[in-house]
């Protein structure tokens, strides 16, 4: 089925072909922590490490997440589906008996999640109604387990690798 790209369902279907991991990016801003769902994140190098994320410029929660110096961004296991559910609520409902740390700069990260990376925005470049925010990586970890995907408007969970 073909449409002009200018029809946004159309495109937001095509989009939902591509799976995504489910990422929160959240830091300490002066009344606790503040934080938003992307499902866009992208590492981008190595040398220097940097990686992306695209967040929308509707977003109420970025300006509190852009006056921030360091960013946590925690990539969801498959069994945080209800943290994904919870990051679409109201920005003050976010983190309700959530559990999370915050580094010494206020990165926030989510318990539980399979990686985390502690990150200082480097450049924000606006893109269409997207903002995409390349990130500085200061510090990273890894857990077990594996990552929530998104794919076709739904969380999933990998199936099992196809061997060759």
């Amino acid at each position: 089925m073909s449409a002009p790209a200018t029809d946004p369902a159309a495109l937001r279907h095509v989009f939902g072909h591509v799976p995504s991991g489910v990422v929160t990016v959240a830091a300490l801003g002066s009344a606790g922590p503040v934080g938003l769902l992307v499902a866009t994140f992208t590492p981008v190098s190595l040398e220097p490490a940097l990686v992306s994320v695209n967040i929308g410029r509707s977003s109420s929660t970025f300006p509190a997440l852009r006056a921030q110096t360091h960013w946590g961004l925690s990539v969801l296991a498959d069994h945080q589906h209800d943290v994904a559910d919870r990051f679409r609520l109201p920005s003050a409902q976010r983190f309700t008996d959530l559990d999370w740390t915050a580094t010494e700069q206020g990165a926030v990260h989510v318990s539980g999640a399979v990686a985390t990376l502690t990150a200082r925005p480097v450049q924000l470049v606006p893109a269409g109604d997207h903002v995409i925010a390349v990130l500085a990586v200061d510090d990273h970890r890894t857990d077990s387990g594996a990552p929530l995907v998104f794919h076709h408007s739904r969380f999933h969970r990998l199936e099992k690798e196809i061997l060759r």
